[in-house]
């Protein structure tokens, strides 16, 4: 009897799938084309077909992960379209979820943005768009609650976010995560 053959991924999959598990590891500056290549069971040349240089796949790797961000959001949407307040802490559990990864590295777009430093960058554009995308949704949301001044919650939202993800990578304070659930909490019954 033959073993079953497991589908093997598009080159392109293979590619996107191979250079975000590394720049997510180890970040963009220290990913090489070649160790792309390897780690997507493919050849330089292969990558080079797909995307015309690294940043091209930085590109397409960031705005995959801010896509998905977007579709927690819409997931949260349609599964509590009638409560703002359980999207919003869905959204802030989806973010505490992320930090108790092991090895958790930080947020990739804080990460990236420290390693691209030319302000030109189409990549640094791309984070700042998802980021403001992000935080429309979240005053929004806010709005949608009825909170006094909800653009300064969905603000101080954001900032709790982006601050435990910072503090969960340089492990400065235990249970990051507890914490922040119970802040965003007491915020939003403000």
């Amino acid at each position: 009897m033959r073993p079953e053959r497991i589908p093997q991924l598009p080159p392109r999959e293979r590619i996107v799938d191979a250079a975000q598990a590394l720049f997510t590891e180890q970040g963009i500056t220290r990913v090489s084309v070649d160790a792309i290549a390897a780690r997507a069971a493919s050849t330089k040349m292969t990558v080079y077909r797909h995307f015309e240089n690294k940043d091209s796949l930085v590109l397409e790797w960031l705005g995959r992960l801010a896509e998905s961000y977007s579709d927690v959001l819409d997931r949260l949407a349609e599964q509590y379209s009638e409560s703002p307040r359980e999207q919003l802490l869905g959204f802030v559990t989806f973010i505490v979820e992320d930090l108790e990864q092991a090895g958790y590295r930080g947020c990739a777009f804080t990460n990236a943005l420290a390693e691209l430093p030319d302000a030109d960058h189409p990549a640094r554009a791309l984070i700042q768009a998802h980021k403001q995308r992000q935080f429309h949704r979240l005053a929004t949301l806010c709005t949608r609650l009825q909170l006094n001044q909800p653009e300064q919650v969905a603000e101080e939202l954001t900032l709790l976010m982006e601050g435990a993800q910072v503090v969960a990578q340089n492990k400065g304070i235990e249970r990051v995560g507890e914490r922040l659930i119970r802040i965003a909490q007491r915020l939003l019954e403000a």
